[in-house]
């Protein structure tokens, strides 16, 4: 018999009805658990009931070791150690035998003694009053207690031993890195079964109601279960004849399926269309075309924005919507023609009367069987977005040249105030010296200026880019060794051999490199070390990194690094960073910046290897 039979013959052997599949799965759910809760909980009780014994064995075992002292000899007087072996055993009880009482009359039940190695015999075994007849014995060349007096390692062990079936605790007496004998502590096994026998009963009583219990209620909720579903069944009979019919809903989930059962027929016998509710409700466009491209509906928020009319449009095609224009790519008359969907396409629409700015979806429309019969796309008119957005980056705009303007003036207003000094002191003068000494002064301001208009009309007019192939490792070997020539700092290549060519304006990414190596090495002292360093990234960048060892940036400032007229140099404008980031950023690239202070700064550069004019539009 193969395995496809025996698994037709187990499925034939399942109910059929609801009410005994919930039958079986409570059985398999209620009855597994419990007996599975049950026998780990009787195992680890066991297992706990024996480790509180050993632990109590043991305990017992340590006091008795405390009590013996500095071992068996230091118990007996100088004139006896050399007795007989008898009499050294009789002496040995005499002196232990009332401590191994008192401790076995503390804890009923239990089993105490020492073992001598040297007079190979038990010296006491308490209670005395049951094994005083053991005191001089040997233990047998196959008991336990060899094992331990051999490896000096203590032992727990359950058998028949001395006394009956125990659970023996067997701790080795060490003295002076010596095995002298070993003390035991026991308990008789059927005590310990006795409880663990009383802890079996607790757990199979607790499983047992548990078990009775769950099948009493799975029982009880099968019936309900069962009872309820019936009536929906007979309620769906008669509703093939009689839409009007509502069936009672019951209580609980079911009762949610009758009432969603209700609320279909309720849908059914309501003369209007669903869609046709959905489409006059919702806010967005939404236009139906047939298979021929011909609009077959729309919803009057799609009438809205196109400024036409469902009854002037249907039936025409839908191409006579928008403007005739090669550019424009219908996301609805694609799907019609690819049979695959678009979603979320945003676009401009060409509009007869004006351009849109529209988010797209389009899907097929299928028939009950499946069958396309046309499509559908869905707008969501964008412009008025566009149009709140236009004016929040015009503020942002007028913000920033706010603070460019203000940074400008600040700038502009240290040299003014020297100049003017100057001329105010040259005023009242009329020695030549004094017109001779200042006037290099002057003209230092005024180079001042001159160069901070020059670098704010760089930054303020940025010509587009003349992408040429450019060799980044090369570029980066030029102005490093420009760079080099102006400070004591040593500067190390660190440059990746395969690096590819990039799509980017040389001069420009010279401009960003040297900026950054100059700020490097006004930042590291002349014996630190600033490294300029090449990779490739995903094959789809270039990554340059140029790190020094300086003095870092504070973290306030590292928000700050990039904006205008922002320095921590006293004769620097704060242009050289924004600059450079204009130019990674007319490259599609990013620029970010890492420091810690004290320890140095990395600034990190990715640029793609190809570039994209398309970003630029």
């Amino acid at each position: 018999m193969g395995a496809t039979q025996l698994l037709d013959r187990f499925r034939r052997t399942l109910p059929n009805t609801l009410r005994g599949k919930l039958l079986l799965v409570s059985l398999l759910v209620v009855v597994l658990p419990i007996s599975l809760t049950g026998y780990l909980l009787e195992r680890e009780g066991r297992q706990a009931l024996v480790q509180e014994k050993t632990e109590k064995l043991f305990g017992l075992t340590r006091l008795l070791d405390a009590h013996l002292g500095p071992g068996f000899d230091g118990l007996l007087p100088a004139a006896e150690a050399a007795a007989g072996r008898d009499a050294r055993i009789r002496l040995l009880s005499e002196k232990l035998t009332p401590f191994t009482d008192l401790v076995a009359g503390a804890n009923p039940g239990v089993g105490i003694g020492y073992y001598s190695k040297a007079l190979d015999a038990i010296v006491t075994y308490g209670p005395s009053r049951d094994y005083s007849a053991t005191v001089g014995t040997s233990i047998p060349p196959d008991h336990p207690g060899w094992r331990v007096l051999d490896s000096g390692k203590r032992a727990v062990e359950s058998g028949r031993q001395v006394r009956g079936f125990i659970l023996n605790a067997m701790l080795p007496i060490l003295r002076d890195g010596s095995v002298i004998g070993y003390i035991w502590a026991n308990e008789l096994s059927d005590d310990v079964e006795r409880q663990a026998a009383a802890m079996d009963r607790a757990v199979l009583t607790v499983s047992a109601a548990g078990i009775l219990l769950g099948l009493l209620l799975a029982q009880l909720l099968s019936r309900g279960v069962g009872r309820d579903i019936q009536r929906i069944i007979d309620g769906l009979v008669r509703m093939r004849s009689d839409l009007g019919h509502a069936i009672k809903p019951p209580s609980g989930e079911v009762g949610e399926i009758a009432v969603e059962v209700n609320g279909m027929a309720r849908a059914l016998l309501d003369a209007r269309s669903l869609t046709e509710n959905i489409l006059h409700s919702i806010a967005d466009g939404v236009i139906a075309v047939d298979l021929d491209g011909r609009v077959t509906a729309v919803n009057p928020a799609a009438g809205a924005m196109l400024g036409v009319t469902a009854a002037e449009v249907i039936g025409r095609p839908y191409d006579s919507l928008f403007k005739p224009d090669g550019r424009f790519a219908s996301p609805l008359l694609d799907t019609l023609r690819t049979g695959l969907p678009n979603i979320g396409v945003t676009l401009d629409f060409p509009g007869t009367r004006q351009t849109l700015h529209l988010t797209v979806s389009s899907s097929l429309l299928r028939n009950s069987r499946g069958d396309a019969i046309g499509a559908v796309v869905v707008l969501r008119d964008l412009t008025e977005q566009r149009r709140l957005r236009t004016q929040i980056m015009r503020a942002d705009r007028l913000a920033a040249l706010g603070e460019l303007v203000a940074g400008l003036a600040h700038e502009v207003r240290n040299p003014l105030t020297s100049i003017r000094g100057f001329m105010q002191f040259l005023e009242t003068s009329e020695d030549v010296k004094e017109w001779q000494r200042y006037a290099p002064l002057i003209v230092r301001q005024v180079d001042s200026l001159n160069r901070l208009v020059t670098e704010l009309l760089e930054f303020g007019r940025p010509r587009p880019p003349t992408i040429r192939p450019v060799q980044l490792n090369e570029l980066i070997r030029e102005v490093s060794l420009l760079a080099g020539r102006k400070s004591n700092a040593r500067i190390a290549l660190d440059l990746a051999a395969d690096l590819p060519q990039v799509e980017a304006d040389g001069e420009a990414l010279k401009q960003v490199v040297l900026n950054l190596i100059i700020n490097a090495t006004q930042a590291t002292a002349e014996s630190g070390v600033i490294t300029l360093s090449t990779a490739a990234a995903d094959g789809r960048e270039a990554v340059v990194a140029v790190t020094d060892d300086g003095e870092g940036i504070a973290p306030e400032n590292l928000d700050k690094v990039f904006d205008p007229f922002f320095s921590t140099k006293p004769n620097g404008t704060g242009l050289g960073l924004a600059m450079a980031h204009r130019i990674v950023d007319a490259h599609h690239g990013t620029i970010a910046i890492a420091s810690t202070p004290g320890a140095g700064t990395s600034v990190t550069l990715r640029i793609p290897f190809l570039h994209s004019p398309t970003a630029e539009t």
